[in-house]
């Protein structure tokens, strides 16, 4: 698999908190049977789902209501909370839409089951650096997954922050799960961004 290329900042002396998700590219779609006009959107599907909580979604072939289609490919909403069968979509003001009266989908993405997933990730001034300027793992605390919300969260204290002295650096993050298969999960750069309040 390619890993996803993202670039971050780090505040010198402030935490660092980044939460990331894994999409495979097998779709899901549940059934729309109402969409409110309200603030938040709310839409109700016709059985079951199992979109995860702050999972990305499209919403498509809505009649009445047309402004909750999403436009392209590339247009995503962010289910913000859920029950059984609703998503609310916080960022959705559909008050003044017109009127939801038939059809629809959401569709999503399935999640990768991360049950298992250890994760391993290190920060270093250049690819051809030998010293690690920092290292993150899911056994030192400084990477966290959760296989019930799909996450992987990275963390770096304020204390950690304070010490880097870098003007720019590079990171990897690599994913090994419980047959020992490593996935380069994600890498890039990192800016800091020096601490004027210390």
């Amino acid at each position: 698999m390619e890993p996803a290329r993202i670039s971050y900042r780090i505040y010198q002396g402030s935490t660092f908190k980044e939460t990331l998700r894994w999409e495979s590219e097998t779709k899901q779609y549940a059934q729309i049977s109402g969409v409110t006009k309200a603030a938040p959107c709310v839409i109700t599907t016709t059985s079951a789902h199992a979109i995860p909580l702050n999972w990305r979604i499209r919403v498509l072939g809505v009649l009445g209501m047309k402004d909750i289609n999403t436009a392209s490919t590339t247009d995503y909403y962010l289910v913000t909370s859920k029950t059984t069968n609703t998503v609310t979509l916080n960022q959705i003001n559909s008050s003044d839409f017109g009127a939801y009266t038939t059809g629809g989908i959401i569709e999503w993405n399935t999640p990768i089951p991360l049950t298992g997933y250890t994760a391993q990730m290190q920060i270093r001034e250049s690819i051809d650096a030998t010293t690690v300027i920092h290292e993150l793992t899911s056994a030192n605390g400084g990477i966290t997954i959760d296989p019930v919300n799909f996450t992987i969260s990275m963390n770096i204290s304020s204390a950690v922050t304070a010490t880097f002295n870098f003007d720019a650096a590079v990171y990897s993050m690599e994913l090994t799960d419980n047959q020992g298969i490593v996935y380069p999960f994600l890498s890039g750069s990192f800016t800091l961004i020096k601490e004027v309040t210390r």
